[in-house]
């Protein structure tokens, strides 16, 4: 249960299925309930298929490339370092490329939205993805591995939850809300990102 609510807050910190909510609202504001939560089922389903082929696949990408876990553990926790800087900065959109131009255009020119820019690169980001194949190192038995799956769509389904009611927390919460809440994941992102970077540091070094 410990490794099941680790990983479980640790996706849910990085994937920060809340500072998704206003590109949701943004990208959805002219859909009928229906229509939106069709939506949030489909980002769901999607952030949950990606990163369960990047859980179980990552290793053999990681000895195609020639690529030692403990690189990937650096190269994941700056990815995850800098995101949680972009979310106490409030500049967490832009850090994935989605500014409010963007989402404008992404709203006349895509009639689904829930793969990109969703799924990916909002949920779904470099991130997420290289702590779960550095995860999937570390956890070497068979009941492990079933708990960090069942954590991971744990986060899959709060997320599906959270953006079916994005407009409803939108309201409640205000935009000065929900940025606050995502400062708060930022300032928990970046501990987790240099615990990532100090402990394979220190494996290097110990080598």
């Amino acid at each position: 249960m410990d490794l099941f609510i680790y990983v479980f807050a640790a996706l849910f910190s990085v994937m920060n299925p809340l500072g998704t909510v206003p590109i949701f609202v943004g990208l959805t504001q002219d859909d009928s309930p229906g229509e939106r939560s069709i939506t949030s089922l489909l980002t769901a389903l999607n952030v949950f298929i990606i990163l369960l082929i990047s859980f179980f696949t990552g290793k053999y990408i990681l000895q195609f490339f020639g690529i030692s876990i403990y690189s990937l553990k650096i190269a994941g926790g700056l990815i995850i370092v800098t995101s949680g800087f972009a979310l106490l900065t409030g500049s967490f959109s832009k850090h994935k490329g989605m500014d409010k131009k963007k989402v404008r255009e992404d709203v006349f020119q895509k009639e689904s939205v829930s793969l990109t820019p969703l799924a990916i690169p909002m949920l779904a980001g470099p991130g997420s993805i290289s702590m779960l194949i550095g995860m999937y190192e570390e956890y070497n038995l068979g009941w492990d591995k079933i708990l960090a799956v069942l954590a991971i769509f744990a986060v899959c389904l709060s997320t599906y939850f959270i953006l079916r009611c994005a407009h409803f927390i939108t309201k409640a919460l205000g935009a000065s809300g929900i940025n606050a809440v995502s400062r708060i994941i930022g300032f928990i992102v970046i501990a987790i990102g240099i615990e990532y970077i100090s402990s394979s540091v220190m494996a290097i070094l110990l080598l």
